[in-house]
């Protein structure tokens, strides 16, 4: 429940910040939405990239729950300066806050992963990841619903302000009843030389063969959901010609599609902790992203206006943008939950929060690479279809060195 509320507030936050500006504020401003969204994406893991060593220290170090307890509590007060920036319209507070969200979930990300091989046995991690994952993007969907349909109301950014405030007082309330998990190092110092410790746990990690091969697989699939999550709102308005309740439908078909994915590899892997399923996720990535290039171009966007939801639905093209989306994030289901399970077996209890502490570096790192170029790509001229299809190309050649990285763990 704690990880239920977190994300949903995450995704109310970002999915009613991204909506209010690309809608409302940005073109008043003189601003591009599309590059704002790609710059929201960009801001709110930065902070893993700048904290993930310090968190991962944290978590092995102090016991779990308490550490839960602390973190959610920072995140009502954030969530405060959320709710002013929503109803006042402010983009720079909607950032600000933003980047402090992003460092609420560096710290909590850890402790989520690690919290479970204390409590499940190992033939038990893959349905609990898989868990997890559905849950995580069920809140996903509903925030992300819940911002995108209720921002735009004449009361909604005080409907939205009031939200995320409750939500992350149920959070804090929730993490008081987690289970106590005692510290595997309860001695480890602090390093407080951000750069020095961040070099030094990615150097550590990216040196075990048997992590390097979950870690760059888990970095890639975060690189193309952000990448992904980052361009509906501009897909939907100025390709697909949709409104927000369109961009609310691709954004549910998306955690839908990752939530089935991931049951769907629990069922599948039936408790055994492979990866087996990676590259038929990632290979499944690929041609729906391409696919999805081509079903762009043929969806008819109506002139002068946005569609609706019962228009959108009512023309047979569009119904198979929808698709491609939906499967794109099953197999991103398939492909994620067995890395993560992968990870946290091969993680010595006594450092397994800095180990995905340092893979939440890496991730940071190709994040913020995706979104620069996504960045790079709009600003030269290509299309959004056009960011989508060279992230559906480039994952062909990544699918292929994952599944040797994969092959040489194994044997090792």
């Amino acid at each position: 429940m704690t990880q239920f509320l977190g994300a949903l507030n995450d995704n109310l936050f970002k999915s009613a910040m991204v909506i209010l500006i690309v809608y409302r504020l940005a073109e008043p401003a003189g601003l591009s939405g599309g590059m704002l969204a790609n710059a929201a994406s960009g801001l709110f893991i930065l902070p893993f990239f700048l904290l993930s060593a310090l968190a991962g220290r944290l978590a092995d170090r102090m016991e779990k729950a308490r550490l839960i307890s602390i973190i959610k509590a920072c995140e009502i007060g954030f969530m405060l300066l959320g709710s002013l920036g929503v109803a006042s319209g402010d983009i720079a507070l909607l950032f600000a806050v933003l980047f402090l969200m992003g460092a609420h979930s560096t710290f909590f990300g850890p402790l989520k992963y690690s919290i479970l091989p204390v409590h499940l046995a190992a033939h038990e991690l893959i349905a609990g990841n898989a868990l997890v994952e559905a849950g995580t993007f069920l809140a996903i969907l509903l925030g992300t619903i819940a911002g995108a349909v209720l921002v735009l109301r004449g009361d909604g950014p005080l409907v939205v302000s009031a939200l995320l405030i409750a939500i992350a007082v149920g959070g804090y309330v929730a993490s008081r009843f987690v289970p106590t998990a005692p510290p595997p190092a309860p001695e480890l110092a602090l390093d407080l030389n951000i750069a020095r410790d961040s070099w030094r746990l990615v150097s550590r990690v990216m040196a075990v063969r048997a992590l390097r091969a979950p870690v760059l697989g888990l970095s890639w699939f975060w690189l193309i959901g952000a990448t992904f999550l980052a361009q509906l709102p501009a897909l939907t308005k100025n390709v697909i010609g949709g409104d927000e309740q369109v961009v609310t439908l691709f954004l549910a078909a998306f955690s839908i599609g990752i939530g089935a994915g991931s049951l769907l590899c629990s069922r599948l892997l039936k408790g055994a902790v492979s990866l087996r399923l990676v590259p038929v996720g990632a290979l499944g990535i690929s041609v729906f992203t391409i696919d999805l290039f081509f079903a762009c171009g043929a969806s008819g966007a109506p002139a002068g206006r946005l569609m609706t939801l019962g228009e959108f639905l009512a023309a047979p093209a569009d119904w198979r943008v929808l698709v491609d989306l939906l499967l794109v994030a099953v197999a991103g289901g398939l492909y994620t939950v067995p890395l993560y399970a992968v990870l946290q077996l091969r993680s010595a209890a006594a450092e397994r929060s800095r180990v995905i502490a340092g893979a939440n570096i890496v991730n940071a790192l190709f994040m913020v690479a995706g979104a620069l170029a996504a960045i790079v790509l709009l600003a030269v001229g290509a299309s959004v279809p056009g960011v989508l299809l060279a992230v559906g190309v480039a994952n062909l050649g990544a699918a292929l060195g994952l599944r040797a990285s994969a092959a040489a763990a194994a044997r090792a």
